[in-house]
């Protein structure tokens, strides 16, 4: 196997469980995650010579899962909406009905955000990532960033505060 190949390869062994759980955050459904990565990593392979990998490269491929999440997300044939979803692994928690009804009330409030305040409330909150980072992944400015982060935000607490009982924090 050449040295280029070999370089890929440890590289998305590395990173591609990082990259699946961004893109699932990103566009709310862990088939659609899948394929996005996917995606994504043949585009990275395709430019992998070019690829400058003395600088961050999980920011580069990050990038690209993101992008392609959202360009994903446009598709006329992907706006249709689920009537039931089934869990994807058991979460552990002491009381697993509550960790799962908290997981399922987030990630359906993640899911009503636009793509572009979606990426941003990941990347920032999720990834852990700065604004000058999250603008050069999303390749928008990091006013952008701040005030797409800030409105999505608001609509989380807003949906989360709408499924709630009053009185009740947990």
């Amino acid at each position: 196997m050449p040295d280029r190949d070999r370089e890929y390869v440890e590289f998305v062994e590395a990173v591609g469980g990082t990259l699946r759980r961004t893109a699932f955050l990103v566009c709310g459904d862990w088939h659609r995650a899948d394929d996005i990565v996917q995606d994504a990593l043949y585009k990275l392979y395709l430019s992998w010579q070019k690829v400058d990998r003395r600088g961050n490269v999980l920011a580069y491929a990050r990038r690209t899962v993101v992008n392609a999440a959202i360009d994903n997300g446009r598709r006329p044939w992907r706006r249709e909406v689920p009537t039931e979803q089934l869990p994807d692994r058991v979460a552990v928690h002491s009381d697993p009905a509550v960790a799962q009804a908290a997981r399922g009330e987030l990630l359906a409030a993640l899911a009503a955000l636009g793509p572009r305040q979606r990426a941003c409330v990941v990347l920032r909150y999720y990834e852990d990532l700065s604004i000058e980072e999250t603008a050069g992944i999303l390749g928008c400015s990091q006013g952008t960033v701040k005030s797409q982060t800030a409105r999505g935000l608001d609509a989380l607490r807003h949906a989360i505060s709408q499924t709630r009982p009053i009185g009740r924090t947990s």
